[in-house]
């Protein structure tokens, strides 16, 4: 399979909807550009399974490369292994269910949909990037689209959200630079080549100064405390589709960068700086889950909710461990697909309410049962019930943290499991405002889910559901990236 192709999908579906002519042709192109790239994604699960059924037993399939600038040893390098195509997958899912959500986007149409596809392009590209430098260049094209998205389209104070969201990535991207440059100059084949770095032995001393600069910068694109700032104010003032792709699809690329290039480029930097790892880790998810408790705005629980639950992502990588790893990269995948949901019913909600105020809500179950019973589903993956693919991940991380027997690393584990309760608390308290009790005054008469907004729920709901109730086929896919990544972090 050319992997070339899911770059130039999104890149063709943008150029289409510059060409539409109506804001309803606009809707089509980029309803069926993002249809085939779930397709694409699809096709792209299924002959990476039927390459390692074949016995490939190779680190990186359907590999190409292409000199760009061979001075600086710079070539447009693509490839995948489990975890990538992990992530591509979650990309086409809430890629699609964005632009269903937004199917009433009246201002701008046109740009709204050309913006979306774009920040789609470069998740695209970064995931498949194995060149440090295109992995950068694609980073960067999916930052400036979320800027536009809030101070455009987004609400209350956006363009102070868009500022600050922009100054902190932008500064994330410059420590990621100078990581970056710094693994380049260090090594003596000057190559910004991944597969190739992988091979070298970067100096302990380069290390240690390179991989608090890339982990803090991805780190700060992912939600690390205490750079997590831009996170609650950002998804809060975006529209929905922004919001969801901020949080399904934006912060996955900070934790992707963290694993895939600082700790497996740099696996004495990751022992070295472990411990402050898990620390920050445990005080971010447990942070979070206190200061959901605060809100009354459902657009800022769900953001302070992701403060926490990205906790576990860098928790699981800090822990070091091929349990707890592979548990990093499903809560990546399940805060996804949960959090892209749960921002979803909140649009459908704040459509028809005009407030997300949840002391001002009250049972909507009446009236909006489907609504309703999708936010019950999304708040208790949130909380890890069983069955939802929040509890898999979740107990994929714990388990993984467990097998350190010192006390540090036992202390953590049981810290962030309290966060559980106090998710428990905050969930279930603000759908039972929602959606339970009397029916609020000036309610009655409101509108269930239109098609699209059952459409995107449905397809997002599938996704949290193949992983709650039958984890395995996604464990046996990341299995062979997550050995690789422990063979560098055990010397081997």
């Amino acid at each position: 399979m050319n992997l070339i192709s899911l770059i130039l999908l999104p890149l063709l579906t943008a150029v289409a909807i510059l060409l539409a002519r109506s804001a309803n042709q606009v809707r089509v192109v980029a309803l069926a550009g993002s249809a085939l790239q779930l397709i694409l994604a699809v096709m792209l699960l299924y002959f990476f399974n039927e390459e390692k059924a074949a016995g490939n037993t190779a680190a990186i399939f359907f590999e190409k490369q292409y000199n760009w600038f061979p001075a600086w040893n710079i070539s447009f390098h693509l490839g995948v292994d489990g975890i990538s195509v992990s992530m591509i997958l979650l990309t086409a899912f809430v890629v699609i269910a964005g632009v269903l959500v937004s199917w009433n986007i009246s201002k701008m149409t046109k740009e709204f949909y050309f913006l979306l596809i774009l920040l789609s392009m470069g998740a695209y590209g970064f995931f498949i990037s194995l060149d440090l430098f295109i992995l950068f260049f694609f980073l960067e094209i999916a930052v400036i689209p979320k800027y536009l998205l809030i101070g455009i389209w987004g609400s209350g104070k956006k363009e102070y959200a868009a500022n600050k969201l922009a100054l902190m990535l932008m500064g994330g991207s410059a420590l990621v630079l100078v990581g970056m440059l710094g693994i380049y100059f260090s090594g003596n084949i000057h190559s910004f080549d991944l597969v190739k770095l992988s091979q070298q032995h970067i100096p302990a001393d380069v290390q240690k100064i390179c991989f608090p600069l890339l982990f803090v910068g991805f780190g700060i694109f992912g939600a690390l405390f205490p750079f997590h700032t831009w996170v609650p104010d950002g998804h809060s003032s975006a529209p929905t589709a922004g919001s969801m792709f901020l949080a399904g699809i934006s912060m996955k690329l900070g934790g992707y960068g963290c694993l895939r290039v600082a700790t497996f480029l740099l696996p004495e930097g990751a022992h070295e700086y472990a411990n402050i790892i898990i620390v920050l880790s445990a005080i971010a998810v447990l942070y979070g889950a206190f200061a959901t408790m605060m809100q009354k705005d459902l657009k800022y629980i769900n953001a302070y909710s992701s403060v926490s639950h990205c906790g576990f992502v860098l928790l699981g990588i800090g822990m070091l461990t091929k349990t707890a790893i592979t548990g990093a990269v499903m809560q990546m995948i399940s805060h996804g697909l949960m959090t892209a949901l749960f921002f979803a019913v909140i649009g459908m909600i704040y459509e028809r309410t005009h407030t997300r105020e949840v002391n001002d809500m009250g049972g909507l179950l009446k009236v909006m049962p489907f609504i309703s019973t999708v936010l019950f589903i999304v708040g208790l993956c949130s909380l890890g019930l069983p069955g939802l693919s929040g509890f898999v991940a979740e107990m994929t991380v714990f388990v993984g943290s467990w097998e350190h027997a010192d006390i540090f690393h036992r202390m953590a584990t049981v810290a962030a499991c309290m966060s559980i309760v106090v998710t428990a608390v905050y969930i279930l308290r603000a759908i039972g405002k929602v959606a339970m009790g009397p029916l609020k005054a000036g309610y009655e008469h409101m509108s269930d889910a239109s098609w699209n907004e059952k459409l995107a729920a449905i397809i997002l709901l599938i996704g949290i559901i193949a992983i709650g109730v039958a984890p395995f086929w996604l464990n046996n896919l990341l299995d062979t990236a997550t050995g690789e990544i422990m063979n560098k972090v055990a010397g081997k």
